[in-house]
C-alpha cells in the first residue's frame, strides 16, 4: 500500500498536467464546430478536393463529418495521440526511473516481493490514466451540449471517448514490457515519443493503403470511428486482439521483472 501510494503522489502532477492538455485539445477543436455547421456545403467542397487516402489518414469522413459525432471524431484522433503519449510515459517509467534514478536497489531491499512492487506500480498507473479518462469524460460531454447544433447520441459519444482509455492501455502494456526489457532508459519521453509515433503514422499508411489486415498494426486503427457510430459498438476482433496485446506484454513484465538482474547505477 505504501508502494501505491507513494506512485500516486509522485505521479500526481503528471496526471493533472496531462488531464487538462487533453480537455484543452478537445475543447480546441470543439469550439470550431458552430463555424463549420454555418458554411457545410462550402467546407465540403474543400474537404472533397483532398484526396481520399488522405482524409481517411486524418479520419475524416464526409458521411458524418459535419455531425457533432463525426465532427468530434477528427478531434478525438489528436486526443488519443496524446492520450497515449501519457500512457506510454507511465508505462515506461514504471520500473526504469528507479533505475535512472537510483533507488532500484533501495526498493528491491524491502520485504516484499518483486510481484508485489510491480503490481502497485501498475495499480498507480492505471489509476492515474482512469482519473485522466473520467475527467477528460466528463469535459467532453460538457463541451459537446454547449456547442451542438442538434441532438446526438449520448451512448455513441461515450463509446467514442472510451476509445482514448483502450488505447493508453494498450500503450501502458508495450511501455511496461519496454521498461522491463531494456536495462537502462535514459530519456522516457524519447522513447515513448518514438514509439507512439511510430505506431501513429503507421496507423496513417494502413488507412492510406486500404488494406484491412494492416489495421491490426497499430493500435491507433483498432477503433474504427465510421464503424462505432453506424453499428454503436466495437469491431470484437480488434478488441481481442488488444486484449491479447496487453495480456502478453504485461505477463512477459512480470516474468522478465521477476528473473532479471537490476542494478541502481
Amino acid at each position: 500500500m505504501n508502494i501505491l501510494l507513494h506512485e500516486l503522489k509522485a505521479y500526481r502532477k503528471s496526471t493533472i498536467i496531462w488531464t487538462i492538455s487533453l480537455i484543452m485539445v478537445v475543447a480546441l477543436f470543439m469550439s470550431f464546430y458552430p463555424s463549420f455547421t454555418k458554411d457545410t456545403e462550402e467546407f465540403r467542397k474543400l474537404l472533397e478536393g483532398y484526396p481520399a487516402a488522405l482524409r481517411e489518414a486524418f479520419g475524416i469522413n464526409l458521411d458524418n463529418f459535419f455531425s457533432i459525432l463525426g465532427f468530434y471524431c477528427y478531434g478525438l484522433s489528436f486526443v488519443t495521440l496524446c492520450g497515449a503519449i501519457q500512457a506510454m510515459n507511465l508505462g515506461t517509467s514504471i520500473v526504469s526511473k528507479e533505475v535512472r534514478e537510483k533507488t532500484a536497489d533501495f526498493l528491491l531491499t524491502k520485504p516484499v516481493t518483486r510481484t508485489t512492487v510491480l503490481t502497485n506500480k501498475l495499480l498507480a498507473a492505471l489509476i492515474s490514466i482512469i482519473l485522466t479518462n473520467i475527467v477528460y469524460l466528463a469535459a467532453a460531454t460538457l463541451l459537446a451540449y454547449q456547442v451542438a447544433t442538434e441532438d446526438f447520441n449520448v451512448s455513441i459519444f461515450i463509446l467514442l471517448s472510451l476509445t482514448v482509455l483502450f488505447v493508453q492501455l494498450i500503450f501502458l502494456a508495450l511501455g511496461i514490457i519496454i521498461s522491463v526489457i531494456v536495462q537502462k532508459i535514459k530519456s522516457v519521453l524519447t522513447v515513448s515519443l518514438a514509439t507512439v509515433f511510430a505506431f501513429y503514422f503507421l496507423g496513417m499508411f494502413s488507412s492510406t493503403s486500404g488494406e484491412e489486415a494492416k489495421r491490426y498494426l497499430s493500435p491507433f486503427k483498432y477503433f474504427d470511428t465510421a464503424y462505432i457510430i453506424e453499428k454503436s459498438s466495437y469491431e470484437a476482433s480488434f478488441l481481442i486482439i488488444g486484449g491479447i496485446v496487453m495480456i502478453l506484454a504485461v505477463g512477459a513484465s512480470y516474468f522478465i521483472y521477476a528473473k532479471k538482474d537490476i542494478h541502481s547505477v
